[in-house]
């Protein structure tokens, strides 16, 4: 989950700009930035914060002769860059607009890509004109479309039971346990885990693509220039093959954006028809295919929520919990909505405070 910054002006000066905390590694990115800049063009001078990550991956831009360029850098203790190569090479072969790698140093973590541009899709959306913000869907869902049907078994990690179930359990152990202070035991525990098995069942049902696992509009570049009017495609270095309702789901039910459902649903419906024309395997049927991209999305707010509590509370990144209500939100939207999920409303309610606590004895850490 990238998060863009506003970089600074280049020019003389702004190399100071890169804190690094470990000297070591600044110099070994010094060594390898000026190996690899005559040969790229580049002005190491130039070299300033294009974004930070989520993740323990930074974002660096720098200019040169054709333009500028972004230099990913990641720890290799702490990140892998094999994946982010590999589903570069899958989407670029899929017609997706994702960046090339242009120099990489795989030992120590340093990589050149291609700049897409410094605006995400994000900036040009406003929920009150979804008018205005529906040519721009119709873009993403055309990228979305070409990756899937790209999809083959055995290329990519599979979204299985058990990093479903992984991914699940971030909500009790952070959201609930730190974040709300909850003892997660008792009947509370026995909610979840029924509650869990259920919506992981519901997901593993749907057919299995190419998944981009964050393809919601903070990791979408609008077109930087009139040679190329694509979305560029970016953070999908966490790809998995799974259920085919995923990106559909993130995309309209966005971590840091809330669209009324007319639109959500308007959308969707687009999705699909373009899905069902292309051969994707989604459900013949329009409500079946809602009701499981509704079951794909709640797994997604829970695992965020809980993602969101990690990154404030060992990685010292508040301003993502900020956003944790929205996923709240969603999570009670959807529960409220099918009978089945009534047990997880109801302890939603009583920890968030909307409703009357009733059925429940827990007690805080």
């Amino acid at each position: 989950m990238s998060d863009p910054l506003s970089p600074p002006a280049p020019g003389a000066g702004a190399a100071a700009a890169v804190h690094w905390d470990d000297p070591h590694r600044e110099q070994a990115f010094r060594a390898w930035l000026q190996a690899v800049a005559p040969a790229h063009g580049l002005d190491p001078t130039t070299l300033r914060p294009a974004s930070a990550d989520a993740s323990f991956r930074r974002y660096l831009r720098l200019d040169g002769q054709q333009g500028s360029r972004i230099v990913m850098d990641a720890p290799p203790a702490r990140e892998d860059c094999r994946p982010f190569v590999q589903v570069a090479r899958l989407m670029a072969e899929a017609g997706l607009h994702v960046p090339r790698v242009l120099a990489w140093d795989e030992r120590q973590g340093f990589m050149l890509l291609d700049d897409l541009g410094r605006h995400t899709l994000i900036e040009a959306l406003d929920p009150q004109r979804p008018d205005a913000a529906r040519p721009w869907f119709l873009q993403a869902i055309e990228a979305l479309v070409a990756w899937q049907r790209a999809s083959r078994p055995g290329v990519l990690p599979p979204y299985d039971e058990a990093l479903l179930a992984r991914e699940l359990a971030l909500f009790p152990d952070w959201y609930l346990a730190r974040h709300r202070g909850v003892a997660v035991e008792g009947r509370l525990r026995e909610t979840l885990d029924q509650s869990f098995a259920l919506i992981v069942r519901q997901n593993l049902a749907s057919a299995a693509v190419y998944v981009h696992r964050d393809f919601m509009p903070r990791n979408l570049m609008l077109p930087a220039g009139p040679d190329e009017q694509r979305l560029g495609v970016l953070d999908f270095q966490d790809a998995v093959h799974g259920p085919v309702t995923y990106d559909i789901a993130s995309l309209l039910r966005d971590a840091f954006l809330s669209w009324d459902e007319e639109f959500v649903l308007d959308i969707t419906v687009r999705y699909w028809e373009k899905a069902l024309k292309a051969g994707l395997p989604v459900d013949a049927d329009f409500g079946e295919f809602y009701r499981a991209v509704e079951w794909m999305g709640l797994q997604r707010h829970l695992k965020v929520a809980g993602i969101f509590a990690r990154l404030t509370l060992r990685d010292g990144k508040p301003r993502y919990l900020a956003d944790a209500p929205r996923f709240i939100g969603y999570i009670r939207a959807t529960a409220a909505r099918y009978r089945e999920l009534a047990p997880l409303l109801r302890l939603v309610d009583q920890i968030e405070g909307t409703e009357a606590a009733s059925g429940y004895a827990f007690g805080r850490i």
